[in-house]
């Protein structure tokens, strides 16, 4: 989901055990392989439609209003084989909602290398896997994307079933340009980190969305507020939830506006470009 810091860090050598590298980039070209796969050795481009085994469908699910999943959704959760959750008793959960009876297994930061081989002998032997997270869509910030690296790899067919998305939501209703935007994933944790990674963006033209977590929101837009200056900003909090709450103006100002008791919660941070007035200003 968010963009990777420092300097690119060399090639690690692939072993047919490990899916994820010590990096977070794929390297597609090295990757696109599997035995249906038509491939470029410039390009690592997928030409050919899988004919065999079953797809990894990754399923986006509520990110707060259970009104919000989609019937194609609902279909395919019932249909698979598996369905491997970030959390399997919020999955559980999930699925008595709409009487679905399917076996779940886990699949969170922590496993998800440990994992990924039993799921792909499973989509070779042709039974279809769905992954969901906690909320929201698989991959996103979320785990997903190692499974999918691997599952393309192999040549599988991958499906993405939209639905809700937090930095979608929040982006819709900030009042903030929407015809471009950057998705910055959870800002770092540690606040040196922080401010270099506002600096970065501070200079994109692009509306910039990122993740923070309601314990660290307070620094955060302290960093914000001398770092964007007079910058619009929105803080979407609680989204499609009862108290959901939508915080627009100034850093200042929404700092002024977000109570202690309300810092709770998911939050999403979106933050207004470099303006053109900005850039001659500094020219």
């Amino acid at each position: 989901g968010g963009a990777s810091e420092g300097a690119r860090r060399p090639r690690a050598p692939h072993r047919a055990s490990v899916w994820t590298p010590p990096w977070s980039r794929a390297n597609f070209p090295r990757l696109f392989r599997g035995p249906d796969a038509t491939t470029t050795r410039e390009h690592g481009v997928t030409g050919a439609r899988p004919e065999a085994g079953g797809t990894l469908y990754l399923v986006a699910t509520p990110i707060g209003n259970l009104e919000d999943i989609t019937q194609r959704a609902l279909r395919v959760l019932r249909e698979v084989s598996v369905v491997a959750a970030e959390d399997t008793r919020h999955t559980r959960r999930l699925l008595e909602r709409f009487g679905i009876s399917v076996p779940v297994v886990s699949l969170f930061e922590h496993n998800e290398r440990a994992r990924i081989p039993g799921l792909i002998r499973r989509l070779h032997a042709g039974e279809d896997v769905a992954v969901v997270t906690d909320a929201g869509s698989p991959g996103i910030s979320d785990p997903g994307y190692p499974l999918v690296r691997a599952a393309v790899a192999e040549g599988l067919r991958v499906e993405s079933l939209p639905g809700p998305s937090a930095v979608i939501a929040a982006l819709q209703v900030s009042g903030l340009p929407t015809d471009a935007f950057v998705f910055a994933g959870f800002l770092p944790v540690r606040s040196g980190a922080r401010r270099r990674k506002l600096e970065e963006l501070h200079e994109r033209r692009e509306t910039v969305v990122a993740f923070e977590s309601p314990h660290r929101i307070a620094a955060c837009l302290a960093d914000l507020e001398e770092i964007w200056g007079e910058r619009p900003i929105a803080l979407a909090r609680e989204l499609t939830k009862l108290h959901e709450q939508v915080l627009r103006g100034t850093v200042r100002e929404v700092r002024a506006a977000l109570a202690p008791e309300k810092r709770k919660g998911e939050m999403v941070l979106v933050l207004g470009g470099r303006t053109r007035e900005e850039g001659r200003r500094t020219e």
